[in-house]
Protein backbone atom coordinates (compact mmCIF):
# COMPACT_ATOMS: atom_id res chain seq x y z
CA UNK A 1 0.00 0.00 0.00
CA UNK A 2 1.30 3.14 -1.14
CA UNK A 3 1.64 5.67 1.46
CA UNK A 4 -0.55 8.76 1.85
CA UNK A 5 0.34 10.71 4.98
CA UNK A 6 -1.03 13.86 3.67
CA UNK A 7 -4.64 12.33 2.71
CA UNK A 8 -4.45 13.87 -0.16
CA UNK A 9 -6.91 12.47 -3.38
CA UNK A 10 -5.52 9.53 -4.78
CA UNK A 11 -4.86 11.51 -8.18
CA UNK A 12 -2.63 13.51 -6.38
CA UNK A 13 0.55 11.32 -7.68
CA UNK A 14 -0.95 12.84 -11.35
CA UNK A 15 -1.90 16.08 -11.24
CA UNK A 16 0.34 18.10 -9.29
CA UNK A 17 -1.25 21.44 -8.90
CA UNK A 18 -4.20 22.21 -7.07
CA UNK A 19 -7.64 22.96 -9.02
CA UNK A 20 -8.50 26.28 -10.04
CA UNK A 21 -9.96 28.29 -6.73
CA UNK A 22 -13.09 29.04 -8.44
CA UNK A 23 -14.01 25.81 -10.01
CA UNK A 24 -12.90 24.07 -6.36
CA UNK A 25 -15.98 25.99 -5.42
CA UNK A 26 -18.30 25.82 -7.71
CA UNK A 27 -17.54 21.76 -8.49
CA UNK A 28 -17.24 20.88 -4.38
CA UNK A 29 -20.65 19.14 -3.76
CA UNK A 30 -20.22 18.35 0.47
CA UNK A 31 -22.58 20.86 1.51
CA UNK A 32 -25.24 19.00 -0.64
CA UNK A 33 -23.85 15.08 -0.28
CA UNK A 34 -23.48 15.38 3.19
CA UNK A 35 -26.98 14.06 3.70
CA UNK A 36 -25.77 10.69 1.81
CA UNK A 37 -23.37 10.63 5.24
CA UNK A 38 -24.96 6.81 6.15
CA UNK A 39 -25.74 5.22 3.36
CA UNK A 40 -22.64 5.82 2.22
CA UNK A 41 -20.53 4.57 5.53
CA UNK A 42 -23.13 1.51 5.04
CA UNK A 43 -22.30 0.76 1.58
CA UNK A 44 -18.32 0.91 2.70
CA UNK A 45 -19.11 -1.24 5.55
CA UNK A 46 -20.63 -3.69 3.28
CA UNK A 47 -17.62 -3.25 0.64
CA UNK A 48 -15.29 -3.48 2.94
CA UNK A 49 -16.86 -7.29 4.84
CA UNK A 50 -16.90 -8.52 0.99
CA UNK A 51 -13.29 -7.52 0.39
CA UNK A 52 -12.76 -9.73 3.39
CA UNK A 53 -14.81 -12.49 2.57
CA UNK A 54 -13.31 -12.53 -0.90
CA UNK A 55 -9.80 -12.76 1.22
CA UNK A 56 -8.77 -9.43 -0.55
CA UNK A 57 -7.67 -7.85 3.01
CA UNK A 58 -7.26 -9.77 6.04
CA UNK A 59 -9.46 -9.48 9.46
CA UNK A 60 -7.03 -7.17 11.14
CA UNK A 61 -7.66 -4.31 8.35
CA UNK A 62 -11.04 -4.91 7.86
CA UNK A 63 -11.85 -4.76 11.92
CA UNK A 64 -10.26 -1.61 11.56
CA UNK A 65 -12.29 -0.01 8.84
CA UNK A 66 -15.45 -0.74 10.10
CA UNK A 67 -14.05 0.48 13.83
CA UNK A 68 -13.34 3.56 11.96
CA UNK A 69 -16.76 3.80 9.74
CA UNK A 70 -18.77 3.54 12.70
CA UNK A 71 -16.81 6.02 14.83
CA UNK A 72 -17.12 8.64 11.89
CA UNK A 73 -20.79 7.56 11.82
CA UNK A 74 -21.02 8.70 15.75
CA UNK A 75 -19.33 11.63 15.11
CA UNK A 76 -21.48 12.68 12.56
CA UNK A 77 -24.53 12.24 14.24
CA UNK A 78 -23.12 14.03 17.29
CA UNK A 79 -22.39 16.87 14.81
CA UNK A 80 -18.51 16.65 16.43
CA UNK A 81 -17.37 15.57 12.67
CA UNK A 82 -14.82 17.80 11.01
CA UNK A 83 -16.26 18.52 7.62
CA UNK A 84 -13.20 20.50 5.29
CA UNK A 85 -14.81 22.06 2.48
CA UNK A 86 -11.42 22.01 0.82
CA UNK A 87 -12.57 18.18 0.40
CA UNK A 88 -15.33 18.03 -2.38
CA UNK A 89 -17.90 16.00 -1.09
CA UNK A 90 -18.71 13.58 1.84
CA UNK A 91 -16.87 10.59 0.34
CA UNK A 92 -13.75 11.98 0.21
CA UNK A 93 -14.32 13.61 3.98
CA UNK A 94 -15.18 10.75 5.08
CA UNK A 95 -12.19 8.41 3.36
CA UNK A 96 -9.55 11.39 5.06
CA UNK A 97 -10.95 11.49 8.41
CA UNK A 98 -10.74 7.67 8.07
CA UNK A 99 -6.65 7.38 7.55
CA UNK A 100 -6.73 10.28 10.48
CA UNK A 101 -8.12 7.48 12.95
CA UNK A 102 -6.63 4.43 11.44
CA UNK A 103 -3.53 5.20 8.98
CA UNK A 104 -2.84 3.85 5.66
CA UNK A 105 -4.67 0.63 6.03
CA UNK A 106 -7.69 2.93 5.49
CA UNK A 107 -7.05 2.98 1.65
CA UNK A 108 -7.99 -0.47 1.44
CA UNK A 109 -11.46 0.28 1.37
CA UNK A 110 -11.26 1.98 -2.48
CA UNK A 111 -9.94 -1.64 -3.03
CA UNK A 112 -12.16 -2.79 -6.66
CA UNK A 113 -14.24 0.44 -6.23
CA UNK A 114 -14.14 3.31 -7.71
CA UNK A 115 -15.70 7.11 -6.74
CA UNK A 116 -18.52 6.48 -9.43
CA UNK A 117 -20.21 3.34 -8.53
CA UNK A 118 -19.28 4.22 -4.62
CA UNK A 119 -21.79 7.00 -5.21
CA UNK A 120 -24.65 5.49 -7.28
CA UNK A 121 -25.05 3.07 -4.70
CA UNK A 122 -25.01 5.46 -2.02
CA UNK A 123 -27.36 7.54 -4.24
CA UNK A 124 -29.96 4.56 -4.91
CA UNK A 125 -29.74 3.22 -1.46
CA UNK A 126 -31.01 7.07 -0.46
CA UNK A 127 -33.86 7.35 -2.55
CA UNK A 128 -35.22 3.69 -1.74
CA UNK A 129 -35.61 4.96 1.86
CA UNK A 130 -37.27 8.31 0.51
CA UNK A 131 -39.19 6.46 -1.71
CA UNK A 132 -40.61 4.53 1.46
CA UNK A 133 -40.83 7.62 3.37
CA UNK A 134 -43.13 9.76 0.43
CA UNK A 135 -45.53 6.54 0.29
CA UNK A 136 -46.16 6.60 3.95
CA UNK A 137 -46.69 10.41 3.90
CA UNK A 138 -48.73 9.64 1.12
CA UNK A 139 -51.02 6.93 3.68
CA UNK A 140 -51.10 9.50 5.97
CA UNK A 141 -52.67 11.66 3.77
CA UNK A 142 -55.05 9.53 1.91
CA UNK A 143 -56.22 8.85 5.76
CA UNK A 144 -57.28 12.24 6.39
CA UNK A 145 -59.01 12.87 2.83
CA UNK A 146 -61.00 10.03 3.56
CA UNK A 147 -62.16 10.91 6.84
CA UNK A 148 -63.40 14.57 5.43
CA UNK A 149 -65.05 12.16 2.69
CA UNK A 150 -67.22 10.11 5.57
CA UNK A 151 -68.30 13.18 7.39
CA UNK A 152 -70.01 14.80 4.23
CA UNK A 153 -71.42 11.52 2.44
CA UNK A 154 -74.40 13.57 2.41
CA UNK A 155 -73.14 16.99 2.03
CA UNK A 156 -74.62 18.00 -1.41
CA UNK A 157 -72.48 20.43 -3.95
CA UNK A 158 -72.68 20.64 -7.87
CA UNK A 159 -70.37 18.57 -9.98
CA UNK A 160 -68.35 21.02 -12.39
CA UNK A 161 -67.32 21.30 -15.56
CA UNK A 162 -65.68 23.93 -17.52
CA UNK A 163 -66.61 25.17 -13.90
CA UNK A 164 -69.80 25.54 -14.48
CA UNK A 165 -72.58 23.97 -12.42
CA UNK A 166 -73.34 20.59 -14.81
CA UNK A 167 -74.59 17.39 -12.43
CA UNK A 168 -75.34 17.59 -8.05
CA UNK A 169 -72.94 15.21 -6.61
CA UNK A 170 -71.60 14.20 -3.03
CA UNK A 171 -68.70 16.55 -1.23
CA UNK A 172 -67.50 12.77 -0.39
CA UNK A 173 -67.06 11.55 -4.01
CA UNK A 174 -65.72 14.65 -5.24
CA UNK A 175 -62.69 14.43 -2.58
CA UNK A 176 -62.65 10.70 -3.42
CA UNK A 177 -61.10 11.95 -6.92
CA UNK A 178 -58.31 13.08 -4.73
CA UNK A 179 -57.58 9.65 -3.38
CA UNK A 180 -57.31 7.80 -6.27
CA UNK A 181 -54.66 10.58 -8.10
CA UNK A 182 -52.62 10.10 -4.47
CA UNK A 183 -53.14 6.10 -5.29
CA UNK A 184 -51.78 6.75 -8.33
CA UNK A 185 -48.98 8.58 -7.33
CA UNK A 186 -48.43 5.80 -4.64
CA UNK A 187 -47.87 3.28 -7.55
CA UNK A 188 -45.92 5.26 -9.60
CA UNK A 189 -43.11 6.05 -6.61
CA UNK A 190 -43.67 1.93 -5.55
CA UNK A 191 -42.80 1.16 -9.67
CA UNK A 192 -39.50 3.20 -9.66
CA UNK A 193 -38.34 0.91 -6.55
CA UNK A 194 -38.08 -1.92 -9.24
CA UNK A 195 -34.87 0.40 -10.99
CA UNK A 196 -33.57 1.38 -7.65
CA UNK A 197 -33.31 -2.23 -6.68
CA UNK A 198 -30.56 -3.61 -8.89
CA UNK A 199 -27.38 -3.28 -7.01
CA UNK A 200 -23.94 -0.79 -9.13
CA UNK A 201 -21.87 -1.63 -6.78
CA UNK A 202 -18.73 -3.62 -8.14
CA UNK A 203 -19.16 -2.06 -11.55
CA UNK A 204 -16.11 0.40 -10.50
CA UNK A 205 -15.24 2.91 -13.00
CA UNK A 206 -16.99 1.76 -15.71
CA UNK A 207 -15.48 -1.59 -16.45
CA UNK A 208 -15.50 -3.84 -13.32
CA UNK A 209 -12.65 -4.84 -11.26
CA UNK A 210 -10.21 -7.58 -11.91
CA UNK A 211 -10.62 -8.67 -8.19
CA UNK A 212 -12.89 -11.81 -7.18
CA UNK A 213 -15.35 -9.79 -5.68
CA UNK A 214 -18.87 -11.39 -4.70
CA UNK A 215 -21.81 -8.71 -6.10
CA UNK A 216 -24.03 -11.42 -4.68
CA UNK A 217 -22.93 -10.99 -1.40
CA UNK A 218 -23.31 -6.90 -1.23
CA UNK A 219 -26.44 -6.78 -3.21
CA UNK A 220 -27.95 -9.20 -0.29
CA UNK A 221 -26.24 -7.39 2.67
CA UNK A 222 -27.17 -3.66 1.17
CA UNK A 223 -30.74 -5.17 0.44
CA UNK A 224 -30.98 -5.15 -3.39
CA UNK A 225 -32.79 -7.19 -5.69
CA UNK A 226 -30.05 -7.93 -8.03
CA UNK A 227 -26.65 -6.30 -9.34
CA UNK A 228 -27.15 -4.29 -12.91
CA UNK A 229 -26.24 -6.28 -15.79
CA UNK A 230 -23.89 -3.84 -17.80
CA UNK A 231 -21.35 -1.93 -15.84
CA UNK A 232 -21.09 1.10 -18.60
CA UNK A 233 -24.80 1.46 -18.45
CA UNK A 234 -24.79 1.67 -14.44
CA UNK A 235 -22.27 4.06 -14.50
CA UNK A 236 -24.16 6.49 -16.66
CA UNK A 237 -27.68 5.66 -16.08
CA UNK A 238 -29.75 7.98 -13.97
CA UNK A 239 -33.14 6.99 -15.13
CA UNK A 240 -34.40 6.18 -11.69
CA UNK A 241 -33.21 9.84 -10.98
CA UNK A 242 -35.47 11.07 -13.61
CA UNK A 243 -38.35 8.31 -12.67
CA UNK A 244 -38.35 9.96 -9.46
CA UNK A 245 -38.11 13.46 -10.44
CA UNK A 246 -41.27 12.50 -12.85
CA UNK A 247 -42.63 10.72 -10.06
CA UNK A 248 -42.75 14.25 -7.75
CA UNK A 249 -43.74 16.35 -10.31
CA UNK A 250 -46.97 14.24 -11.28
CA UNK A 251 -47.93 14.08 -7.45
CA UNK A 252 -46.92 17.95 -7.36
CA UNK A 253 -49.77 18.51 -10.24
CA UNK A 254 -52.13 16.44 -7.99
CA UNK A 255 -51.66 19.06 -5.23
CA UNK A 256 -51.69 21.86 -6.81
CA UNK A 257 -55.02 21.15 -8.60
CA UNK A 258 -56.85 20.33 -5.04
CA UNK A 259 -54.96 23.62 -3.81
CA UNK A 260 -56.37 25.50 -6.96
CA UNK A 261 -59.70 24.48 -6.26
CA UNK A 262 -59.71 25.11 -2.63
CA UNK A 263 -58.66 28.36 -3.30
CA UNK A 264 -61.59 29.17 -5.59
CA UNK A 265 -64.14 27.62 -3.61
CA UNK A 266 -62.53 29.52 -0.30
CA UNK A 267 -63.22 33.12 -2.60
CA UNK A 268 -65.69 34.96 -2.02
CA UNK A 269 -67.44 34.66 -4.87
CA UNK A 270 -67.68 30.92 -4.24
CA UNK A 271 -67.85 30.82 -0.33
CA UNK A 272 -68.17 26.62 -0.53
CA UNK A 273 -65.67 26.10 2.14
CA UNK A 274 -64.25 27.90 5.42
CA UNK A 275 -60.37 27.91 6.21
CA UNK A 276 -59.32 27.56 9.86
CA UNK A 277 -57.15 30.87 11.23
CA UNK A 278 -54.45 28.16 11.54
CA UNK A 279 -53.90 27.97 7.64
CA UNK A 280 -54.39 31.65 6.44
CA UNK A 281 -52.33 34.72 6.52
CA UNK A 282 -53.48 38.49 7.32
CA UNK A 283 -52.76 41.60 4.51
CA UNK A 284 -50.43 44.59 5.86
CA UNK A 285 -52.86 47.32 4.95
CA UNK A 286 -56.31 45.15 4.99
CA UNK A 287 -56.64 43.51 8.32
CA UNK A 288 -59.99 42.24 8.05
CA UNK A 289 -58.88 39.64 4.97
CA UNK A 290 -57.79 36.41 4.93
CA UNK A 291 -55.65 35.38 2.63
CA UNK A 292 -55.17 31.92 1.34
CA UNK A 293 -51.91 31.75 1.33
CA UNK A 294 -50.91 28.24 2.18
CA UNK A 295 -52.62 27.02 -0.45
CA UNK A 296 -50.95 28.95 -2.78
CA UNK A 297 -47.72 28.03 -1.74
CA UNK A 298 -48.61 24.83 -2.66
CA UNK A 299 -49.93 25.87 -6.13
CA UNK A 300 -46.40 27.85 -6.56
CA UNK A 301 -44.03 25.75 -5.62
CA UNK A 302 -44.94 23.45 -8.46
CA UNK A 303 -42.95 24.40 -10.71
CA UNK A 304 -39.96 24.12 -8.67
CA UNK A 305 -40.94 20.49 -9.33
CA UNK A 306 -41.24 20.71 -12.85
CA UNK A 307 -37.98 22.94 -13.19
CA UNK A 308 -35.79 19.83 -11.68
CA UNK A 309 -37.21 17.46 -13.67
CA UNK A 310 -36.63 19.52 -17.05
CA UNK A 311 -33.19 19.68 -15.63
CA UNK A 312 -32.53 16.74 -15.40
CA UNK A 313 -34.08 15.90 -18.87
CA UNK A 314 -31.85 18.52 -20.45
CA UNK A 315 -28.35 17.42 -18.69
CA UNK A 316 -28.66 13.92 -19.77
CA UNK A 317 -30.26 14.83 -23.39
CA UNK A 318 -26.99 14.53 -25.10
CA UNK A 319 -24.53 13.07 -22.71
CA UNK A 320 -22.67 10.10 -23.61
CA UNK A 321 -21.31 7.29 -22.38
CA UNK A 322 -20.22 6.86 -19.49
CA UNK A 323 -19.59 9.16 -16.42
CA UNK A 324 -19.46 12.87 -16.79
CA UNK A 325 -19.05 15.71 -13.85
CA UNK A 326 -22.20 16.83 -15.37
CA UNK A 327 -24.06 14.09 -13.81
CA UNK A 328 -23.18 15.47 -10.13
CA UNK A 329 -26.12 17.97 -10.32
CA UNK A 330 -28.56 15.04 -10.09
CA UNK A 331 -28.37 15.20 -5.90
CA UNK A 332 -29.21 18.44 -5.68
CA UNK A 333 -32.21 18.19 -8.25
CA UNK A 334 -33.83 14.69 -6.15
CA UNK A 335 -33.13 16.28 -2.58
CA UNK A 336 -34.92 19.52 -3.62
CA UNK A 337 -37.95 17.97 -5.08
CA UNK A 338 -38.11 15.38 -2.00
CA UNK A 339 -37.57 17.77 0.56
CA UNK A 340 -40.57 20.09 -1.41
CA UNK A 341 -42.64 17.25 -2.28
CA UNK A 342 -42.67 16.27 2.02
CA UNK A 343 -43.63 19.17 2.88
CA UNK A 344 -46.26 20.19 0.84
CA UNK A 345 -47.76 16.51 1.13
CA UNK A 346 -47.27 17.51 5.05
CA UNK A 347 -49.19 21.04 5.09
CA UNK A 348 -51.64 19.46 2.52
CA UNK A 349 -52.50 17.10 5.19
CA UNK A 350 -52.74 19.98 8.10
CA UNK A 351 -55.62 22.02 5.17
CA UNK A 352 -57.68 19.23 5.38
CA UNK A 353 -57.15 18.97 9.09
CA UNK A 354 -58.16 22.68 9.44
CA UNK A 355 -60.94 23.80 6.73
CA UNK A 356 -64.74 23.09 7.44
CA UNK A 357 -67.46 22.64 4.38
CA UNK A 358 -70.18 25.58 3.98
CA UNK A 359 -73.02 22.97 3.54
CA UNK A 360 -75.60 25.70 3.29
CA UNK A 361 -73.90 27.22 0.48
CA UNK A 362 -72.96 24.06 -1.23
CA UNK A 363 -76.58 22.92 -1.39
CA UNK A 364 -77.81 26.22 -2.60
CA UNK A 365 -75.39 26.22 -5.72
CA UNK A 366 -76.73 22.84 -6.06
CA UNK A 367 -80.04 24.29 -6.74
CA UNK A 368 -79.18 26.69 -9.51
CA UNK A 369 -78.42 26.99 -13.16
CA UNK A 370 -80.98 23.55 -13.68
CA UNK A 371 -78.82 21.49 -12.08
Amino acid sequence: MTKNKNNQPIWSSRIKKNSNNLFRKVGGSLDIDKRLFNEDISASIVHTEMLFKQKIINFKIKNKIVWGLNRIKNEIIKKKFPFDKNLEDIHMNIEKRLFDLVGEDAGFIHTARSRNDQVITDFKIWLKKSTYEITKTLDALISTVLKVADKNIKTVMPGFTHLKNAQPISFAHYMMAYVEMFKRDKKRFKNNLDALNENPLGVAALSGTSFNIDRNFTTKKLNFSKPTDNSIDTVSDRDFVLDFLYACSACSIHISRIAEEFIIWNSDAYNLIHLNDKIVTGSSIMPQKKNPDPLEYLRGKTGSSFGNLFSMLTILKGLPLSYFKDLQDDKELVFKSYDQLKISLNLLNDIFKNFSVNKKEMLSLANKGYL
